[in-house]
């Protein structure tokens, strides 16, 4: 019985960590949807000038938090990160050769 109240507890603490970042495919913009796949000129258009950008490169890898997006694991260790901030969120995209590879959203 111990050990089901405990299994119990670390599912529940587990969703709680996961609820705090997610990943997708998309992220709604007002009446617009930013996806996978768009332009660096299409984020730029619908979420204005990045607050931070850094770029990841192979050599460096670096890890991230959160889930991922659908890309390639290739894709995750390079490119370019832009960094935004809305909602009481962090908004993480990933470039790779002008491209959206990856949308990432945290709570602060």
């Amino acid at each position: 019985m111990h050990r089901r109240l405990l299994a119990g507890l670390l599912a529940c603490l587990l969703f709680a960590v996961a609820a705090g970042a997610s990943a997708s495919d998309s992220l709604r913009v007002g009446s617009r949807v930013l996806v996978v796949g768009d332009s660096a000129a299409t984020v730029t258009a619908l979420l204005g000038k990045p607050v931070h950008k850094s770029r990841r490169n192979a050599a460096r890898g670096g890890g991230h938090r959160g889930k991922r997006a659908r890309a390639a694991q290739g894709d995750k260790a390079r490119g370019e990160q832009w960094q935004y901030r809305r909602d009481g969120r962090v908004i993480v995209v990933t470039l790779v050769d002008g491209r959206v590879s990856d949308i990432d959203e945290r709570s602060r």
